[in-house]
């Protein structure tokens, strides 16, 4: 487990801080394309009855033309508050709801949207990743070991381990061959809980009986994004693991991206660097250049 310096900064988890890395790009870009194909939606719902509209009253078609206007006024608004929220990695009032609406609205319309620009469903998966981490972070939440979960993928574990740790990860005999030794003694270091799933139904069973605040997930692409939206408005930071042998098999995760997160969660100042104290002089070196002055 490395050690980070108070000097180095900004945190690891932000992986950059609030630079405009290629997943940002990739959501910002898709999340504007989208704003101007609802917008031109609603242009288009507007004209469309615009010649029947006025046989029914002659100010019919303002009124409809005002209504739509508003409602882009709102979506454009919300863009930008989100955008800025997404560079600045503060709360502007509404990141809470903007993360709402990024996970049960504009997700789905992005991937719709990435599929008419040609850019791959993983890639907008990994996106929306990172953006609902930046809100979550954003929102500066705090809490208490007890209230903090990291919640792992089961492939994290060797294929060949013949220990069971989904039920009672304490079963875990350490051997080194897998990132599961790492994920305990984060735990036990921190006194946050940790668990295993299988699969997305035990997951949601573990954040039934755990009833964390804030969840510290690792998984895939697929697997994360599903999570996050079933878990909203539960908080939940992701991580994404890494696949050296393919999916679903020995797969690992970056440990110090997990410390750091639950040390940003539980709120651990990093600890002061001790002061270099000056080496003293050897006597013998004292009394010569005493003996010169």
């Amino acid at each position: 487990m490395s050690n980070q310096s108070p000097e180095q900064s900004p945190s690891i988890i932000l992986d950059g801080g609030n630079s405009i890395r290629p997943q940002k790009r990739i959501f910002i870009g898709l999340l504007i394309a989208t704003c101007c194909f609802l917008a031109i939606l609603l242009g288009v719902l507007w004209y469309v009855p615009y010649v029947g509209l006025t046989n029914i009253h002659p100010d019919l078609p303002l009124i409809l033309g005002i209504f739509f206007g508003l409602v882009s006024l709102i979506a454009v608004g919300g863009v930008l508050f989100l955008i800025l929220t997404i560079l600045l990695g503060r709360d502007l009032f509404f990141s809470k709801r903007l993360r709402g609406i990024v996970v049960k609205i504009i997700f789905p319309l992005m991937v719709l949207v990435g599929k008419i620009f040609g850019v791959s469903k993983v890639k907008v998966q990994r996106s929306f990743i990172e953006i609902n981490n930046n809100l979550v972070l954003a929102q500066h939440l705090h809490t208490t070991p007890d209230k903090l979960l990291l919640l792992m993928p089961h492939c994290l574990q060797y294929h060949e381990c013949p220990v069971r740790i989904t039920g009672n990860v304490v079963n875990c005999k350490r051997c080194g061959k897998c990132h599961i030794k790492g994920l305990v003694e984060i735990s036990e270091k921190y006194h946050v809980g940790l668990a295993v799933a299988t699969g997305g139904t035990l997951a949601r069973r573990i954040v039934i009986e755990k009833r964390p605040k804030v969840i510290i997930a690792v998984a895939c692409e697929r697997d994360l994004t599903s999570g996050i939206q079933d878990s909203y408005p539960l908080p939940v930071y992701g991580i994404t693991n890494k696949r050296p042998h393919g999916p679903c098999y020995d797969t690992q995760v970056d440990l110090d991206k997990v410390e750091e997160a639950v040390k940003v969660f539980l709120n651990v100042q990093p600890e002061a660097q001790p002061e270099t104290q000056p080496v003293a002089a050897p006597a013998s070196e004292a009394r010569w250049q005493n003996q010169t002055h």
